[in-house]
């Protein structure tokens, strides 16, 4: 492992979150392999970019502007008017857009602001919570705050990472590929994340 606390600020990783996130970061990258520079890069540098320097481990579900929540979840939201009883209220605002996706129940089960994203890489919805609390044997149905903490955090981080083989992909230096399977096709902030990889590299192979 070359993961430290040193490495982790050579990495871009402030002081108090290194110290918070090193024990789960070292049991989760024991656990799910993920073992050598290259892929503690990667792994490092995805969940750096997802979790605003592992910083922030609770999708924020606050808006101002319903103009933007139409443009953001238009398939969900489809009338200004609708989206300014939204403006304000997170909890209104998950299980309007969350509702009937991703294992989650209608608007009226509280599903959506419940399962909300959270974690190093954003677990989303009940069926994800579900298959991460079995996988994993930790209670997140009934405590889907856990995820929010250090060590669920990595670890549900390290399962999705895992999940989807994406040390197969560090291993050949498919950077894209990784954030293409946490992203999606829209791989949203990939020249920052490439950014913070090169920096992640650096750092845990010694290289200048």
């Amino acid at each position: 492992m070359t993961i430290t606390l040193l490495t982790l600020a050579d990495a871009g990783i402030a002081t108090l979150a290194a110290r918070a996130f090193l024990g789960p970061l070292l049991a989760t990258c024991e656990r799910f392999s993920i073992d050598t520079p290259a892929r503690e890069a990667a792994f490092v540098a995805q969940c750096s970019h997802e979790s605003a320097g592992f910083s922030d481990m609770e999708e924020g579900m606050f808006y101002r502007d319903p103009a933007r929540i139409l443009k953001i979840f238009p398939s969900r939201v489809k009338t200004l008017a609708q989206a300014q009883t939204l403006v304000g209220n997170p909890e209104l605002m998950a299980n309007t857009v969350y509702a009937d996706r991703n294992g989650n129940g209608g608007p009226a089960s509280g599903d959506g602001f419940r399962y909300r994203g959270r974690g190093l890489i954003q677990l989303t919805g009940r069926a994800n919570y579900t298959a991460a609390a079995l996988a994993l044997s930790q209670p997140y149905i009934d405590h889907p705050e856990l995820v929010a903490q250090p060590m669920g955090a990595c670890l549900t981080a390290g399962w999705y990472w895992h999940r989807y083989r994406l040390n197969v992909l560090a291993d050949s230096g498919d950077f894209d590929g990784i954030t293409r399977a946490i992203n999606g096709a829209g791989m949203a902030g990939a020249q920052e994340r490439r950014d913070i990889h090169k920096r992640a590299l650096r750092a845990f192979t010694g290289d200048s």
